[in-house]
């Protein structure tokens, strides 16, 4: 009996690590811009930073070096291949949902696929979703210009 639940253990512990990824570089500063945007957990100075990161100017060396954390439960997008008009994301923060549609909701269906996550189908709509979303942006090493400085790590998938 033991040997079994030991098996089903290790089982569940390969199973958790294979839906489980990590995204760097531009892919995940895109996504955790265009995600602040509307996180109710961050603050102005936060967002603003992450706005003059992924579209950067002159001012980019005024940002502060303090890493920046980006949280989110939960992102479900979907887009209808029969209502061409048709495209929604759901971001969950906590307790907070929030919905955003069109152009935006596209930016995000496209930025998540970036970031490896794939979509599935039915009856018409095309589905794409992560859940436990964790992005770190260290501005310091984004300034360096060496490639680093932002990594999300996430599960496939929604909850």
């Amino acid at each position: 009996m033991k040997t079994w639940a030991g098996i089903f253990i290790s089982l569940l512990a390969v199973n958790q690590a294979a839906i489980a990824a990590v995204s760097s570089g531009s892919s995940a500063l895109a996504l955790t811009s265009i995600i602040s945007t509307h996180s109710p957990l961050l603050n102005l100075e936060e967002k603003s930073a992450l706005e003059q990161l992924f579209t950067p100017s002159s001012t980019l060396l005024a940002l502060s070096n303090k890493r920046i954390l980006v949280d989110v439960a939960e992102i479900m997008c979907k887009q209808s291949n029969v209502d061409i008009t048709a495209r929604s994301c759901e971001l969950t923060f906590g307790a907070k949902k929030i919905t955003v549609k069109g152009r935006e909701a596209h930016e995000l269906f496209a930025t998540i696929a970036e970031i490896g996550v794939s979509s599935e189908g039915a009856m018409g709509t095309i589905y794409e979703g992560l859940s436990h979303l964790v992005c770190t942006i260290d501005p310091t090493q984004i300034k360096q210009m060496s490639g680093g400085g932002a990594e999300c790590t996430f599960d496939s998938g929604p909850l």
